[in-house]
């Protein structure tokens, strides 16, 4: 029989509220709004993508803002499958890493042999990261056994690419549901684990990340591995980024303030980002419009 820890929600929403007290100033501000660029997942996902705009995306994960150089590359791109291979054209030999939903996105609702060619496919098209949904439907009767080796199943198609596991949290209904689902993804092998879509409200949330961050840090407590985390949608300012920092640190320590351990999976944030940085080495807020629309 699976099981998990119950949450305290008085318990999250009171430790949230403690680490939202935090303040950052001056250098330590500047550090955290470099990082939260450097770690976020620069994402196009829309029935109207074209190819056009994906590589204007991929001009903007190089060089977020031309007239600072200085300031970060994003970690990732993030596409649908059959814009792959012109995002890696546009980013040519840089690192820059290419995601791409898989597995149905976003609904996850076709059969499990058809989400595995997806998965498949979107890799042979050089795919460098695979987000995939899992079944909620299946997870809330109680599944949890099918949506396991679901995971692992796609986990297995992804080869040498890292997979992150979708909850879409917001589905869930509490937080004892979140825990569940986040140590079954991380059981059955996921490299990440990632709040939503960003296709339904509510999205990313500081307590169900919290949740989420713990069942990461009690699995290295015990494994001695580490788990990747990206919440997604709904983060579009940059104090709201700031205080999901202060949270990884506070919860999983400083390892986990790296790209390879943390993500945004929020393309609006980056425009917001770069208005606080400019307002920090300049001293004067530019408008929105000296920014490109995502």
């Amino acid at each position: 029989m699976f099981s998990s820890p119950t949450v305290d929600q008085v318990g999250v929403e009171e430790r949230v509220a403690r680490l939202n007290s935090r303040s950052i100033k001056k250098d330590s501000k500047m550090y955290g709004l470099n990082l939260a660029m450097a770690m976020m997942d620069l994402t196009t996902l829309d029935a109207k993508d074209t190819p056009g705009k994906v590589k204007q995306l991929c001009a903007k994960a190089i060089t977020p803002y031309d007239a600072m150089p200085e300031i970060p590359s994003v970690a990732a791109v993030c596409v649908y499958p059959n814009m792959i291979k012109i995002a890696k054209k546009a980013l040519g030999h840089h690192p820059i890493k290419v995601a791409a939903v898989a597995t149905s996105f976003p609904s996850g609702m076709s059969l499990l042999k058809f989400r595995l060619q997806e998965t498949r496919w979107a890799v042979d098209e050089g795919a460098d990261e695979i987000d995939m949904v899992i079944s909620r439907g299946k997870f809330l009767a109680g599944e949890y056994a099918a949506v396991f080796d679901e995971i692992a199943a796609v986990k297995e198609a992804c080869g040498a690419a890292h997979l992150k596991v979708i909850l879409e949290t917001g589905e869930l209904s509490t937080l004892d549901s979140v825990r569940k689902a986040s140590d079954l993804a991380i059981l059955a092998g996921g490299d990440f684990i990632k709040t939503s879509t960003g296709k339904i409200q509510p999205a990313a949330t500081l307590p169900v990340t919290l949740v989420m961050l713990e069942a990461i840090r009690d699995h290295y407590y015990r494994t001695g591995k580490m788990v990747g985390m990206k919440p997604a949608g709904g983060i579009a300012t940059a104090k709201l980024a700031l205080q999901y920092l202060v949270m990884v640190r506070e919860t999983l320590g400083q390892a986990w303030l790296d790209p390879d351990w943390f993500r945004f999976g929020a393309s609006a944030l980056a425009n917001d980002l770069l208005r606080q940085i400019v307002k920090e080495k300049t001293g004067v807020y530019q408008s929105f419009d000296y920014f490109t629309k995502d």
